[in-house]
């Protein structure tokens, strides 16, 4: 039933995901959360994981583009390539 879990509870984060990025709304995942929650606690919580995991995966990503275009851009120009500084512990660049 675990697989059965992931995989339903990734999809909906996935397709959450999509609405908040359509609809502007970053926290339509918390009212989806907890219409889950109200029916199936496991649920929202495999549900949560999901969207904690693609969301940390989307901010890694945006970074790691940041950095290599800068990265790239320096080096065209004849420049060190800048350090690859990542966003403090304290979430306050994210």
């Amino acid at each position: 039933m675990s697989k059965v879990l992931e995989d339903l509870a990734d999809k909906l984060a996935a397709d959450t995901i999509k609405a908040m990025d359509a609809l502007g709304d970053d926290r339509l995942y918390e009212q989806v959360a907890k219409v889950l929650g109200a029916s199936s606690q496991t649920s929202e919580e495999a549900y949560l994981t999901s969207i904690r995991i693609r969301l940390a995966e989307r901010r890694a990503r945006v970074f790691l583009n940041d950095h290599v275009k800068a990265a790239l851009q320096a080096k065209k120009e004849g420049r060190d390539i800048p350090d690859a500084v990542a966003p403090s512990s304290d979430n306050e660049n994210l």
